[in-house]
């Protein structure tokens, strides 16, 4: 985002540019972004439901100037306490991060043999198969009505609109479905692999001969508390060289075939917030896909957890063992990657997804990430890395300095132009 912040300033845009998604912040946006970008402004919009309403103001000519004004003194204060706070992110070396890896118990764990290896896609999944798994607080979150379902409903300040709004989805939500307006497409897979390093070698079969691909992983630096450990995704997986043989999974999915279609019938129809609602709701359907596969791969596919009994709950709060990190966010922030994911998947052939030039998927309603079996793996984020670790990574993935620096520039705890 920054890089494109620079070059729509050097080549003489006057255009707005706005900001979001979910590795974004306002804070982000006022210290990060906007102070490259001068020929109009560079302004953070927190959720896809509030774009309208920003675009239109930023299109008026009464409207724009205050908006604009307001903006540009909130990120001046924001970079001023940021100022004044000064730099508290402290890191340690790369080589100590390593020393403090965690101690993963392989000692009295074997690692689980998937059913099979290789990939297996789902074609025309079934959606009602998947609506006991929408987990809905995201989705009124989204129309930024706060609150957890379906206590929300109870709110005596937003229980109505959220009742209303519930409504309104149940009715696009049944023609999605039940007139299967958009349909489902996903795909699996898994793979002999070892740990070698801070990164996981994939092999071509169970021989273990022969390397497929490498997976490419980024380690915590981040100073903590000496008895912390500093945390790479490789960790939970068993080290090259023992008597373990370990797996490493994929997964990618979407519930946006048609999606698209649909919207832009609304909003040729002039119905924007219906045509916003079929994408807010084909979202959430594949969120739920991620979830009822990920379940069906703990108690089927993978059968590391054969016997588990969760509710919507304990899924929704992750009680389940194992995880299902996703290329470009906090374990994994490199976007890359799900270059070589979806090569190991051979995810556009198989489910219909394409990823743009800058990994984005499309269809939008996607979900994809890996599997990993182990009992003690959990979510982390990498948080801020030094230039030691940016030099090492990209030597091991075979890129410039500058072009790894480009990719990880959120996580940078330095600024490559100084």
């Amino acid at each position: 985002m920054v890089h494109v912040a620079r070059e729509m300033q050097r080549l003489d845009f006057h255009l707005p540019l706005m900001i979001g998604g979910a590795t974004t912040s306002k804070a982000h946006t006022a210290v990060k972004i906007e102070p490259h970008y001068k020929n109009d402004i560079a302004l953070y919009v927190s959720d896809a439901s509030r774009c309208v309403n920003v675009a239109s103001q930023l299109l008026s000519k009464t409207a724009k100037p205050k908006l604009v004004s307001d903006a540009r003194e909130e990120y001046d204060k924001i970079r001023e306490r940021r100022k004044q706070r000064g730099d508290r992110t402290k890191l340690v070396s790369l080589k100590e991060a390593r020393a403090r890896a965690p101690k993963i118990n392989f000692e009295n764990y074997v690692p689980p043999k998937p059913t099979f290896t290789g990939i297996r896609s789902f074609e025309e999944y079934d959606l009602k198969e998947l609506e006991p798994y929408i987990d809905w607080t995201p989705f009124f979150i989204s129309w930024d009505i706060a609150g957890k379902y379906p206590q929300v409903f109870d709110d005596p300040k937003r229980g109505e609109a959220a009742r209303s709004l519930f409504d309104d989805a149940q009715i696009i939500l049944r023609k999605m479905v039940d007139e299967k307006r958009v349909s489902a497409s996903g795909v699996i897979g898994f793979w002999p692999a070892h740990r070698r390093g801070d990164d996981i070698v994939v092999y071509k079969d169970e021989s273990r001969s022969e390397e497929l691909t490498i997976l490419h992983h980024l380690r915590q630096q981040d100073d903590k508390a000496p008895n912390k450990s500093m945390m790479t995704l490789s960790d939970f997986v068993a080290e090259e060289g023992t008597e373990h043989c370990d797996y490493v999974g994929g997964f990618a999915v979407t519930t946006g075939i048609g999606a698209e279609e649909m919207s832009l019938e609304y909003k040729n129809a002039n119905d924007d917030y219906n045509a916003i609602m079929v994408k807010a709701l084909a979202d959430r359907l594949a969120e739920a896909f991620a979830e009822r596969m990920h379940e069906r791969v703990r108690k089927e596919f993978w059968a590391y957890n054969r016997d588990e009994q969760l509710g919507s709950e304990d899924l929704i709060k992750e009680r389940y063992h194992g995880i299902r990190p996703a290329p470009g966010y906090p374990a994994c922030p490199d976007h890359t990657e799900k270059a070589t994911l979806f090569e190991l998947l051979d995810a556009t052939a198989q489910t219909g997804i394409e990823i743009t030039e800058s990994f984005a998927m499309f269809p939008t309603a996607a979900v994809s990430g890996w599997y990993f079996s182990h009992p003690e793996s959990k979510f982390f984020a990498v948080g801020k890395i030094g230039v030691d670790q940016v030099e090492d990574y990209a030597e091991r993935k075979g890129l410039s300095k500058a072009e790894a620096e480009r990719w990880l520039a959120p996580s940078l705890a330095y600024d490559p132009a100084e």
